[in-house]
């Protein structure tokens, strides 16, 4: 059974930075798209960031700049360095990776205090 563990979320304030995390356990492939989600209640999911197999990567237009996805490809693993926080970036944010499936984490919690 594949699964994905978040870690790294927390409070902070307004202008810090903060580095999540997604480790894989359980899979004998690897994804050829790993992503970052996030969701705030009431909302629908959305995409954050997303890098593929190669390298080639893909952000949302309020975080363009700001956040920065990598991925240690063959590993699933992933990472997504956030600086320049803002209150709005406040989500709980969920790792994804994709290889004929999807697969989700059960998200991390972000809070940022203005």
């Amino acid at each position: 059974q594949v699964q994905l563990v978040e870690s790294g979320g927390g409070l902070v304030q307004a202008g810090e930075s903060l580095t999540l995390s997604c480790a894989e356990y359980g899979a004998i492939f690897s994804f050829e798209d790993m992503a970052w989600y996030r969701q705030v209640p009431g909302k629908q999911r959305e995409l954050v960031a997303i890098i593929t197999s190669s390298g080639r990567t893909n952000y949302a237009a309020p975080v363009k700049g700001r956040f920065t996805i990598s991925r240690d490809y063959p590993k699933n693993t992933a990472t997504l360095q956030m600086n320049g926080l803002k209150p709005e970036d406040t989500a709980l944010y969920y790792c994804w990776g994709h290889y004929v499936n999807e697969y989700w984490g059960q998200g991390t919690q972000v809070t940022v205090s203005s």
